[in-house]
Order: structure tokens, then C-alpha cells, then sequence
């Protein structure tokens, strides 16, 4: 094991051939010809990206056992992530995480609390009227998006369903990077992604 570990997770080293065996995976599997080259900006972002699965993996086993939770009845990988827009508004590294079970179920216990109110949900339907209308046939054999406002009596579970589903995820993103936060320490050249401080970083403001 390599002397010089890219991260520890609570103290615990994360060694450099775990990242190198990660990518060895990437680059082996059937979307190789869309990473980046070696040794490149691109090349060092996406080892980054690797190194923060890695000790994310690492902090989901630890908190799981933690709290003594089973992944027997966890939720799956498409309840929690339905479409491209869940996935962004939680990350690609939350995103990637919860094709486990176990962070599947570190998810629903920390977000069992969450809730949304009926104000929240009057207020997003007032706003978006026509978001969870019924489609109706066109007469073609073709279904059409209603122009007719649903009332909110009628839509108010579905409006409650998608608002608190979204409230989860912003709720699991944030308790994660705490979690991060508080447990994991990068080594240079390791650094987050999106860190302004280390030199591949190219998203400027």
C-alpha cells in the first residue's frame, strides 16, 4: 500500500492504488473512449472525481453501521433518482453513491424527517398551474398536456409527493458534505473537483 494515501476518511488512509484501480475500471468498461486522456487537466479532475467516491463510499459504510441500519428494505436507485433532473439537483457524487443499497438506506433514515407544507404546496401549484394537469386524447390516438388548471384538491398529493421527494435530496446532499466535511481530509493534488484553490479547477466566476 502506497505511504502516501490521498485522503483518510476519520483518520483511516485511502490509499492512491484505490484510485488507480477505479479508474483501471473506467477505462477498461464500455464508455472508455469518452474519458480523458492521461496526465491531462481532464485527466487529473477525474481522478479527483474518483478519490471523492472513494472516501464517500467510506463515510456511507461508516455512518450505516453507525446507526445499526439494514439495507434490506432500501429504496431503489430509481425511487430516489427518477429522472436527469434529480440527479443534478443532487450531484454527480450523491448521484453515484446511491447505486448502492447502503447509501440507499443511509438516505431514507436521514430524511425520514422531512416535510413540506401545505403553504409549500400551494404556493409551488399556484405557480406552476398546469405541472401535474392530466393528459388528455387529442384525437389523433395521441395524448395532449392539458390547458385546464387542475384544482389544488386534486393535485395536491402529487405537488406534496414531488416537492418533499426534492426536499430529500437537497436534505441527503447537505447532510453529506457535512459528513465530508468532518470526517475526510484530501491530500494535494486530491483536492474536490470544484475546489477554486487547486489548479485543474476551470469553473471560474
Amino acid at each position: 500500500m502506497s505511504l502516501h494515501p490521498v485522503a483518510t476518511v476519520a483518520g483511516a488512509p485511502v490509499a492512491v492504488e484505490e484510485v488507480d484501480a477505479a479508474e483501471a475500471r473506467l477505462r477498461s468498461g464500455p464508455h472508455a473512449a469518452a474519458l480523458p486522456a492521461r496526465g491531462t487537466s481532464e485527466g487529473r479532475q477525474l481522478r479527483r472525481w474518483l478519490t471523492q467516491l472513494l472516501v464517500t463510499e467510506r463515510v456511507v459504510a461508516a455512518e450505516l453501521a453507525a446507526r445499526g441500519l439494514s439495507v434490506g428494505d432500501a429504496p431503489t436507485e430509481a425511487e430516489l433518482l427518477p429522472d436527469v433532473t434529480a440527479r443534478l439537483e443532487i450531484g454527480s457524487v450523491a448521484a453515484a453513491a446511491l447505486a448502492d443499497p447502503r447509501a440507499r438506506a443511509l438516505f431514507v433514515d436521514v430524511t425520514v424527517a422531512v416535510r413540506v407544507s401545505d403553504r409549500q404546496v400551494a404556493d409551488y401549484h399556484a405557480r406552476n398551474p398546469l405541472r401535474f394537469a392530466a393528459a388528455s386524447p387529442d384525437g389523433h390516438g395521441w395524448r395532449a398536456p392539458s390547458c385546464v388548471e387542475p384544482p389544488l384538491a386534486q393535485v395536491h398529493s402529487a405537488v406534496a409527493e414531488h416537492l418533499r421527494a426534492a426536499a430529500r435530496r437537497r436534505a441527503f446532499r447537505l447532510w453529506l458534505d457535512e459528513r465530508r466535511a468532518d470526517l475526510v481530509q484530501l491530500a494535494a493534488g486530491y483536492e474536490h473537483p470544484g475546489d477554486p484553490r487547486q489548479p485543474d479547477n476551470t469553473h471560474r466566476h
